[in-house]
C-alpha cells in the first residue's frame, strides 16, 4: 500500500481559498475574462496566489499561512484592493457570493488546463454547472492522525458552517427556495460526501484512497469531493462547504469561528457513531433553510440551528478570549443572531429593486468594500417557511422570472 506523506503545519495556524464572479460591468452577466485578469496581474507582488478555476468566470484568491485571523484580514483587503485595480483595468468587475443570480450555465468557458479539460470530457454539463464559488478554510495541524481526528470531530458542525456562509439563493433567474443552492452542483459528483465513518487514523485513511485508486474510482484526494477532507501536501484540514462571503470581513470571520471551533473540538472527546445518522439531515436543512433549519445533535436533541449555535458561541468565547478573535466572532455572531447571513441580505435587495442585475451590481459594491451599496426602496413583507417535515399546504413557489420575485425573501439591508 502507498503511503500518502504528510507535512506537519502548526496546529490553529489557518489560511483560506476565494472563489470569486468576474461580472461584465455593462450587463452584470458573468465575463469569462479570467485569462486578460490573469496576464493583467502577472508581474503583480500576489500573482502567484490568483489562481484560475474550472470556467473563465471563475478567479481563485490563495491567502498565505496565517496564526491570527487579523493579519488574514489584513492581507485579504490588500488581496481584494489589487485584483479590483486589476479587474477595473481589463473592464471587468469583482464579486463574491455563491452562484451568480441569473448566469446559464450553456455559455460558460472551460479553463485551458489539463485537469479542467479533463473535467470537463468526464463529467459533461457538470463541469460547466461548476460555475459556483465557493470558500475553503485550510487549518493548520500536526500528523496525518491529528488531521483525520479533526476531520471527524469538525464533521458535526458542518451545518453551522453552511447556514453562517449562505449566499447562493438565486441561480440561473430563480430564486431556488435555498439559502446555499451551490453545494447542490458540488453533490453532483460522485465522490462527494464525507469521510468515512469507520476511518479513524491516517493509515486507514491511506488504506480507503488505496481501495479507490485500484477501483479505478480516484487518483487522488483531488477527486473527493468531500465537506471536509485532509490536505496532506499542505498539512491542513480543509473546510469546502461554505460559499464565498459577499465580504472578505466576512469571509475572516468565518475563518476566525473555524479555528476557535478546533481548538473547541480538541479538548472534547470525539463524537460519538451516532454523529453520522444525521448529517445528510442536517446538511440539507442548513442549505434550504440556513440558520432557521432544523439541528440533530450527536446525541439526539433536535432543535433550531440558530438555537445550537447560540450555544456554541458561548462556548467559543473564552477560547476565543484565549486566540485575541473575541471582536471577529463577537461581530459574526451579532450579525447572525440579529440579521442573517448573505442569503438574505441578497433576496431583501432583491424585493427592493425587482431586477438581478441590479442585485448583482450591489455585490461588485460591496466586494469593494463599499457600505453604502444598499439600495433603498421599499422593505417586502417577512414569509416564514418551516424547516421541518411537515408538508407545507398552499406552499411557495420558485421564481421563474426575476419579475415573478414579489412573494419570498426579507427585507433587511444590513451586511456585515
Amino acid at each position: 500500500m502507498e503511503q500518502i506523506p504528510f507535512v506537519s503545519s502548526a496546529p490553529n495556524t489557518l489560511g483560506i481559498e476565494l472563489e470569486l464572479q468576474l461580472i461584465n460591468p455593462r450587463n452584470f452577466d458573468l465575463a469569462a475574462a479570467a485569462d486578460e485578469l490573469l496576464v493583467q496581474m502577472a508581474n503583480h507582488p500576489i500573482a502567484d496566489r490568483v489562481k484560475p478555476e474550472i470556467t473563465r468566470s471563475m478567479i481563485e484568491l490563495n491567502s498565505s499561512v496565517h496564526e491570527h485571523p487579523v493579519g488574514l484580514l489584513a492581507e485579504m483587503r490588500e488581496m481584494r484592493d489589487a485584483l479590483c485595480e486589476a479587474a477595473d483595468a481589463v473592464g471587468v468587475s469583482v464579486a463574491g457570493g455563491g452562484a451568480h443570480p441569473f448566469m446559464r450555465w450553456q455559455e460558460r468557458a472551460i479553463s485551458d488546463s489539463p485537469r479542467f479539460q479533463y473535467l470537463a470530457e468526464m463529467y459533461g454539463y457538470l463541469a460547466r454547472q461548476f460555475t459556483v464559488f465557493g470558500q475553503h478554510i485550510h487549518l493548520g495541524v500536526p500528523s496525518g492522525d491529528a488531521a483525520v481526528r479533526m476531520v471527524h470531530s469538525l464533521s458535526p458542525y458542518i451545518p453551522h458552517f453552511i447556514a453562517l456562509s449562505a449566499s447562493s439563493p438565486y441561480y440561473e433567474g430563480v430564486d431556488t427556495l435555498f439559502s446555499c443552492c451551490r453545494l447542490n452542483a458540488v453533490n453532483s459528483f460522485p465522490l462527494a460526501g464525507h469521510l468515512p465513518a469507520e476511518v479513524m487514523d491516517w493509515y486507514q485513511f491511506e488504506a480507503h484512497m488505496a481501495q479507490l485508486r485500484q477501483s479505478g474510482l480516484a487518483e487522488s484526494i483531488k477527486d473527493l469531493y468531500w465537506d471536509i477532507r485532509p490536505k496532506p501536501e499542505f498539512g491542513t484540514v480543509e473546510i469546502r462547504v461554505c460559499d464565498t462571503p459577499l465580504t472578505v470581513e466576512r469571509a475572516c470571520q468565518l475563518a476566525a469561528f473555524a479555528q476557535a471551533l478546533a481548538v473547541l473540538v480538541s479538548r472534547e472527546p470525539q463524537p460519538p457513531s451516532t454523529a453520522w445518522l444525521a448529517y445528510r439531515s442536517n446538511h440539507f436543512q442548513a442549505c434550504r433553510f440556513g440558520l432557521q433549519g432544523s439541528y440533530v445533535t450527536p446525541d439526539g436533541q433536535r432543535l433550531r440551528l440558530i438555537d445550537h449555535l447560540r450555544a456554541l458561541f458561548q462556548r467559543l468565547m473564552p477560547i476565543a478570549d484565549e486566540l485575541g478573535t473575541r471582536d471577529m466572532l463577537a461581530m459574526l455572531q451579532e450579525e447572525a443572531v440579529r440579521n442573517g447571513n448573505d442569503a438574505r441580505w441578497l433576496r431583501g435587495q432583491f424585493h427592493r429593486v425587482r431586477d438581478l442585475p441590479a442585485v448583482v451590481e450591489s455585490m461588485t459594491r460591496v466586494w469593494r468594500g463599499e457600505r453604502d451599496a444598499a439600495v433603498v426602496a421599499e422593505p417586502a413583507p417577512r414569509r416564514r417557511i418551516r424547516a421541518t417535515s411537515e408538508p407545507m399546504h398552499g406552499g411557495v413557489q420558485a421564481l421563474a422570472t426575476p419579475e415573478a420575485g414579489r412573494t419570498s425573501g426579507w427585507g433587511s439591508d444590513r451586511l456585515h
